[in-house]
């Protein structure tokens, strides 16, 4: 079933479209991968769904459980279960993670936030009572950021880039996460130009020039990785190290 669907979706910046009639359906309970270069649309698509200030003037249509959303505010979908992980996590001075993770976790027992902390690999003990400040490395504020999803429990949740500026040990850790949110039920929408992390999906999509050019099992896809390109229509021509959002 699908969870999530995206019809004939249109986003332009100053004339030029980075999402072109572009349509997807994510099945819900699984964990998908949406692959492309540079400048495909891929976290404008996140960005889009999440309803972003910026990215709210589209058209065509985003349905969730079959209701459309293009009219409700970012707030309101979060409230719906959607919610997005950023490739460079926020910072809010004077907040605890204790607090972080608690404002938005399902159960908000002292216990089960030493529960999501742990599946990140962070000893509560070290990290409950310290700020999500600048104190906090990139991978530090990614696993914090990813314990408050556990504890969130959505429906959906986009990762973009969930191994960007970590290193291999903690890019376990985070594979695992993944694979707890899915257990729970949630459908888990991986924006990546990584082959390690496509290989966590079980399905994936291929964007470019903001439209759908290939999709199916990860097999399918990995041959992107392997030729930098799938032969296609578009005018774009892949960079040779695909990275960066959008």
């Amino acid at each position: 079933m699908g969870i999530l669907e995206v019809k004939d979706l249109v986003l332009a910046f100053n004339g030029k479209p980075i999402l072109d009639n572009l349509n997807i359906d994510f099945w819900e309970g699984h964990i998908h991968a949406v692959v492309g270069p540079n400048g495909a649309g891929k976290s404008t698509l996140a960005a889009t769904i999440m309803g972003l200030s910026g990215y709210t003037d589209i058209g065509g249509d985003i349905l969730f459980a079959g209701e459309s959303i293009k009219g409700l505010s970012l707030d309101r979908r979060a409230q719906m279960g959607i919610t997005l992980a950023w490739q460079e996590p926020a910072r809010f001075e004077g907040l605890t993670i204790r607090n972080f993770i608690r404002a938005s976790a399902q159960d908000k027992s002292a216990e089960n936030l030493k529960v999501v902390l742990r599946e990140v690999g962070l000893e509560p003990e070290e990290y409950l009572n310290r700020a999500v400040d600048k104190t906090l490395s990139g991978g530090e504020r990614k696993k914090v950021e990813l314990a408050s999803i556990l504890a969130m429990k959505p429906k959906i949740a986009f990762l973009d880039e969930p191994d960007s500026g970590i290193d291999i040990e903690s890019i376990e850790r985070i594979f695992e996460a993944v694979k707890i949110l899915k257990s729970g039920g949630t459908t888990v929408i991986l924006i990546t130009h990584s082959l390690a992390v496509l290989n966590q999906a079980e399905h994936a999509f291929l964007i470019c020039s903001g439209k759908i050019v290939d999709k199916g099992p990860v097999e399918k896809i990995r041959k992107y990785f392997e030729n930098k390109c799938i032969p296609c229509g578009h005018k774009n021509v892949p960079v040779q190290e695909i990275g960066g959002p959008v």
